[in-house]
């Protein structure tokens, strides 16, 4: 195509602006805009951080325009500056213990300026980025701080629900308790109790009706009945105080001992910034999690995070407001209202703003009962039970306890200290607990090692080891993943001499030597079981066991004359013999069970022959569990078609009727050759037999080009690229297949069997499970009940 050429003659004293081709017109003046999903989701967030926020200052003793104005700094410079899209900062519960006692301890200004100095520390922490490491603190400990601080808020909180006033410990409060209760005033009593009432109802409301209101915040809900109650039943209650703004106390300059005011900010700093950590990384999990194809979300920038956080403390100090955290009840109310950036947060203090300068009357009626009560749930609700059973579950309820009690009876700091030295404690003792064991089998002695191999446990191996008679044969066990020099040179020093001995050794599970602390040898072929055979490093004559030579005594890893066998034949015959030595004596007694009984698995597992899809391994199953077809683009012809390819019908039809599995599984990958093909495919040309079987796959490609029929998504995201859609499309199609043949619609008429489909991202080694199968076809990550039959 010939170029364009302009007619007139050209100026050489004229410069012409000219645009580089096929490039966009300049755009132009971008005009700021919200989505209505932050609109709606700031205004649910709004109408739970309103009464929250009184709740905790009032808990705290500090003024209760404090909690607004660390609501709406948290709201507005967090929002803004925070690494963070869809965290919500301001007041936060985790809070409350440290601020009421840096109050009673130095009063309000100077504990203002205690949250500026930590808003500072925040932001020199921020510059540094040490933000990730803030991570490494054990759950078992943050969980056990939140459920202490939780224990004192309620303990605190329950004073004012019975009418009085309460103590400066949770020992003093539980002290004065059975007095209070003697003297408790009804009036209050009802007000909360009618708060707890609402607060616990309101998201059990039933049908479709409850499914409206539900939208509705329990929080704001439980309150304004309450004060409505009171109102109308003309109670005489102490009620919210806003004095005006004009005297509101701002921070001042901080004044106490030196000592005391550093280990201040020390614990603030330490509670808001691991608060605000752990929110930010919960709030990316709540983000991944949400169903359908909601607009992306990045992931937190914890640095920035902290920066932020930093940043609004400072602001909140400054303008004589509470510390500021991120709150999790408030992001995870932003999250599920469909939040999809920070203007949401933003707008939420925006709100807050208006309702402190506007609403003053309104806000005057509500009971100080019914904010306690609030208040008092929130406490009740961070002593979590699923944290509980995890903590149990990982053997770290020590941990947790300890943290616990030692927040509640000493404070935040004091019982964070004890937890970090327990949890160091806990370490310690595993790393230390190995048990060693020898006994004799059939003429065999048997050393077997548990846990970790450290020079603690060096005189027990050197006993266990002494046992052992000269000559005999022996066989060392080790069950641990750790093993430090002085253990590797006395387990090595007594091989060499029991060998020059006459006897023999054979070490099983991890090899002494193994690089963890240790180089290793290079006389010995150390590489564990499913070291991939390409990645393999034990290369030349030297790395090959004696027992691995060839009938004639020639090595087996030099060059085959024959060409049968080569490195290839080496690198199978090296992995049987790894198997026979490593893994066979853990799984013989299951397959002798499975030889006896037969095979009895309970899914039908139809997948493509990729080499990279490890069917055991992304499914975490063992023998006899599957079972599994395999073919090019795990593909299922149609019933009744002229193939000769019966195969995939016969292990079906023997799958469903004789093995009688009760689910079928159909799982493409990424980067299927066979969809590439597929898709490259040109009309015509020789008849192949890979082109014969892919007509298989015709259908898929006819419903991804077909726009009424569903295609296939993947965790909210589209498809990187044709191939990829190709790939989910052809896992819908082929259940549609699986559907066509008798025994499978005999059976799911029956409801003795289920279909699945399954995606596998091999390079994010990420399995995603078919949902929805009828309305779009759309992938999400696999949880542990999906394939639940």
């Amino acid at each position: 195509m010939s170029a364009c050429v302009p007619t007139r003659a050209a100026d050489p004293n004229r410069t012409e602006r000219t645009h580089p081709p096929h490039s966009p017109p300049p755009a132009g003046p971008r005009r700021f805009r919200i989505a209505g999903a932050d609109v709606s989701a700031s205004i649910a967030v709004f109408l739970i951080a309103l009464p929250l926020s009184l709740g905790i200052a009032l808990a705290t003793g500090a003024p209760l325009q404090a909690g607004l104005v660390a609501a709406a700094v948290g709201g507005l410079v967090a929002g803004r500056l925070g690494g963070s899209a869809l965290q919500v900062s301001g007041p936060a519960a985790g809070l409350t213990v440290v601020t009421a006692d840096l109050i009673q301890r130095y009063g309000w200004r100077t504990t203002c300026a205690i949250t500026v100095l930590a808003g500072l520390a925040q932001l020199g922490l921020g510059c540094l980025r040490v933000a990730r490491g803030a991570l490494a603190v054990s759950p078992a400990i943050v969980h056990g701080m939140l459920a202490g601080i939780g224990v004192t808020i309620a303990v605190a909180q329950l004073h004012i629900v019975l009418g009085g006033t309460p103590q400066s410990s949770v020992p003093d409060n539980l002290r004065a308790l059975p007095a209070q209760l003697a003297h408790m005033r009804p009036s209050a009593v009802s007000v909360s109790v009618l708060t707890l009432a609402l607060l616990l109802l309101w998201p059990r409301l039933p049908g479709r009706a409850g499914r409206l209101l539900r939208k509705v915040p329990a929080a704001l809900v439980a309150v304004a009945g309450a004060t409505a109650a009171a109102a109308l039943a003309g109670l005489r209650l102490p009620k919210v105080d806003l004095p005006s703004w004009s005297n509101h106390a701002l921070a001042g300059l901080p004044e106490g001992p030196v000592l005391g005011l550093v280990a201040a900010v020390l614990t603030t700093t330490l509670v808001c910034s691991v608060q605000s950590l752990l929110g930010a990384v919960a709030v990316d999990k709540l983000v991944a999690g949400r169903p359908g194809s909601s607009p992306r979300v990045e992931r937190s920038n914890l640095d920035r995070e902290l920066l932020g956080q930093g940043a609004a403390n400072i602001v909140s100090g400054s303008l004589g407001g509470l510390p500021i955290a991120g709150v999790a009840v408030r992001s995870s109310a932003n999250v599920h209202a469909g939040a999809v950036s920070r203007n949401s947060t933003m707008l939420h203090g925006v709100l807050v703003v208006i309702a402190a300068l506007l609403m003053v009357p309104v806000l005057e009626l509500i009971p100080l009962a019914s904010l306690a009560a609030l208040v008092m749930a929130v406490g009740i609700q961070m002593v979590s039970l699923n944290h509980i059973r995890t903590v149990t579950r990982h053997r770290e309820v020590w941990v947790y306890a300890v943290t616990t009690l030692g927040v509640v009876l000493l404070g935040v700091l004091e019982g964070v200290a004890l937890g970090i030295a327990m949890a160091v404690g806990v370490a310690l003792h595993r790393l230390t607990r190995t048990r060693i064991t020898h006994d004799e089998r059939e003429g065999v002695h048997h050393v077997h090692v548990r846990g970790q191999l450290t020079f603690l446990a060096v005189p027990r191996l050197s006993r266990a080891l002494h046992h052992v008679p000269h000559g005999a044969d022996t066989v060392v066990e080790l069950d641990g993943s750790f093993m430090d020099h002085a253990a590797y040179e006395t387990l090595q020093d007594w091989q060499k001499t029991h060998t020059a001995q006459g006897g023999t050794v054979e070490i099983t599970g991890r090899h002494p030597g193994t690089r963890i602390s240790e180089p290793q040898a290079s006389g010995d072929c150390r590489c564990r079981p499913w070291t991939p055979w390409r990645n393999h490093q034990c290369e030349g004559p030297q790395s090959v066991p004696p027992a691995e030579k060839n009938p004639d005594g020639s090595d087996r890893s030099a060059p085959d004359p024959t060409g049968s066998g080569g490195a290839s034949g080496h690198e199978l015959a090296r992995g049987i013999s790894a198997f026979q030595r490593n893994t066979a004596p853990l799984v013989r007694s299951e397959l002798a069970r499975l030889a006896r009984e037969g095979q009895q698995p309970s899914q039908l597992f139809l997948t493509c022959a990729d080499s990279r899809l490890v069917t055991s391994m992304i499914t975490s199953s063992g023998p006899g569990d599957l079972f599994v077809v395999r073919n090019v683009g795990n593909l299922v012809p149609r019933p009744g078609e002229e193939s000769g390819d019966d195969s995939v019908a016969a292990a079906i039809e023997y799958a469903v009727d004789v093995l009688q599995v009760r689910s079928i599984t159909v799982c493409g990958h990424s980067g299927c050759g066979a969809m590439q093909a597929l898709l490259n495919s040109e009309p015509g040309g020789a008849r192949t037999p890979l082109k014969r079987w892919l007509r298989h796959g015709l259908p898929s490609l006819e419903r991804m080009a077909d726009d009424s029929l569903s295609w296939g998504s993947l965790a909210g995201r589209s498809p990187e690229d044709a191939v990829e859609q190709l790939c989910l499309t052809n896992v819908v199609q082929q259940l549609e297949h699986l559907r066509a043949h008798d025994s499978v619609a005999r059976a799911l008429d029956e409801g003795a069997l289920e279909l699945h489909g399954m995606y596998f991202h091999v390079g994010e080694a990420e399995a995603y499970l078919l949902t929805e199968t009828e309305t779009g076809g759309v992938f999400d990550r696999v949880r542990e009940s999906d394939l639940t039959p």
